[in-house]
């Protein structure tokens, strides 16, 4: 329970950090949530990362944040695709790290289907926590979220594949009670899909042994089979968390961290440990002019959440230039885990504080905030990354694609012939 107590994902009250080291790149589950790409300028949502580290550059990463985080205490592994997937990457990780630090809290997340097969070994490696992602009970819904699972090499699809992945997840969960390891149950909260069985999902994972369930939003990524499915709101998200706590304690305070995540959940530090990797890469110079807004805590970092924030900053770019402009004092609308309104007279204020900006760069937003933003044409990119780099990304990203359209528009009107 010690331990649990000091990991900051299992007590919403622990403010120690975490790092997430990136070693697993394999997955053998096929989700149409998910379009695992390592990186681009609007991304923070699990599975992202930056770069993918072998286990000694994930060792010395670690050290490196151990140097200058002093409450660094839990180390996982959660992809970007499945820990488990990537074994011997998992466990030579753990083994090293181990060396350099006997006290670290390891855990780790899956899709569940080897759990069963590699508890015992995960219980040797000294991991003490798991998170397993069980989002159906259903064959019928899986067929909808899964598009196939491979298991030893044999590819399964439809009512099959969600059966033996089901399977798989539920005894992996009574297995891990057997050996005492606390086990985390994660939800994606889909829409019109899986959002009436959060509670059957919550009661049979506490039943199995599950200490805690933390049921998420889902982030349509681009590219995904559900990229343009409708979005739950934070009090939808909150009425489920209500419903499923009657079985199972719930997480209200998770920031659906990447798999580079670095620091405190709310002060995410991952760009200074990382390299630059992104599939969206600034021009040199890109002509125009941004007026861009920036949620941060430190002046240094995009690392707030657009609710959380007490001040704007307003920086201007031009034809390469970054310069601070103002800044603007606000309300914040959420006040801790849970408390995010989606209406109210806070957001109208908040909303008209970003008068006169074209792009708002943020670590994370409501639903409609950014509803509201994007009606009135403002660009939303949610991100975290040093100031000036992430502004200079917005600013390629932005002004490449207006440059694209204004040349496809000249070539339209050049007369044939």
């Amino acid at each position: 329970m010690d331990r649990t107590l000091r990991h900051p994902c299992y007590n919403g009250g622990c403010k120690n950090a975490r790092i997430h080291l990136p070693v697993a790149p394999s997955c053998n589950i096929s989700c149409n949530y998910c379009n695992r790409r390592y990186d681009c300028v609007n991304e923070s949502r699990p599975g992202v990362c930056s770069e993918i580290l072998t286990p000694q550059a994930a060792a010395e990463r670690y050290l490196k944040a151990k140097a200058v985080i002093g409450n660094l205490q839990v180390a996982g592994i959660a992809g970007p695709g499945d820990p488990l997937a990537d074994f011997d990457k998992t466990g030579e990780t753990f083994r090293l790290i181990r060396e350099l630090d006997p006290d670290v809290i390891f855990c780790l997340s899956t899709n569940g289907l080897y759990l069963e097969r590699y508890a015992e070994q995960i219980k040797e490696w000294g991991v003490t926590h798991v998170t397993v992602t069980i989002n159906t009970l259903r064959p019928e819904t899986g067929t909808v979220i899964y598009k196939e699972v491979t298991y030893d090499g044999a590819v399964y699809s439809g009512a099959a594949a969600a059966e033996l992945l089901l399977e798989k997840q539920l005894a992996g969960l009574k297995k891990l009670r057997e050996l005492d390891i606390t086990a985390k149950v994660n939800t994606v909260l889909i829409k019109g899909v899986n959002d009436d069985e959060v509670e059957d999902v919550a009661k049979t994972a506490s039943g199995c042994g599950a200490y805690i369930g933390n049921i998420m939003q889902l982030i349509p990524a681009a590219g995904s089979a559900f990229e343009n499915m409708p979005l739950t709101s934070n009090a939808e998200l909150n009425e489920a968390r209500e419903r499923s706590g009657k079985f199972l304690k719930q997480m209200y305070h998770c920031q659906q961290c990447r798999a580079d995540a670095v620091g405190a959940l709310e002060q995410d530090r991952s760009a200074e440990f990382s390299g630059d990797n992104s599939e969206i890469k600034p021009d040199s110079s890109p002509r125009g002019r941004l007026k861009i807004l920036v949620t941060s805590s430190d002046r240094r970092v995009i690392n707030q959440h657009f609710g959380h924030a007490d001040k704007f900053y307003i920086y201007q770019y031009e034809d390469g230039t970054i310069r601070l402009l103002e800044v603007r004092e606000v309300s914040k609308y959420c006040n801790g885990p849970g408390s995010c309104s989606d209406e109210g007279e806070k957001i109208t204020q908040l909303v008209k504080a970003t008068d006169g900006c074209d792009v708002i760069l943020t670590m994370r937003i409501g639903l409609e905030p950014e509803r509201i933003l994007e009606q009135q044409g403002k660009r939303v990119l949610t991100t975290y990354g040093f100031i000036s780099e992430s502004i200079q990304k917005a600013a390629s990203y932005y002004l490449g694609k207006k440059k694209k359209l204004r040349a496809k528009r000249e070539l339209a009107s050049q007369p044939v012939g």
